[in-house]
């Protein structure tokens, strides 16, 4: 049975048709940190620590580097049954490795 529907048509509105953010609508804003509310220096200071990228402290002096190995099934399988994170297993096993014997 053929039954037309009616039209969903919904007209389409361009984001970048709203209105601009005046100073005036931010002096209205209440400004909160973790749901306190705070003075809106305070609150531009906290937004403006706020970085993009990794958390402070989370990259690494010595930063690993993307490599292409090939390695047996075997240990492959051995590490990988030992559950996550396997490959940095692996290059703890190496550099113990490393300890004691030269490339």
């Amino acid at each position: 049975m053929n039954v037309k529907l009616k039209s969903t048509h919904k007209e389409w509105v361009d984001s970048d048709d709203a209105p601009e953010i005046t100073t005036e609508d931010l002096k209205r804003g209440i400004w909160a940190i973790d749901g306190k509310v705070v003075s809106e220096n305070e609150g531009r200071n906290a937004f403006a620590k706020k970085l993009r990228g990794r958390p402070v402290g989370s990259v690494s002096k010595s930063p690993k580097k993307l490599t292409t190995i090939r390695l047996s099934a075997e240990v492959i399988e051995q590490f990988k049954s030992a559950g996550a994170g396997w490959q940095t297993k692996i290059d703890l096993a190496l550099k113990d490795w490393l300890l004691t014997h030269r490339p």
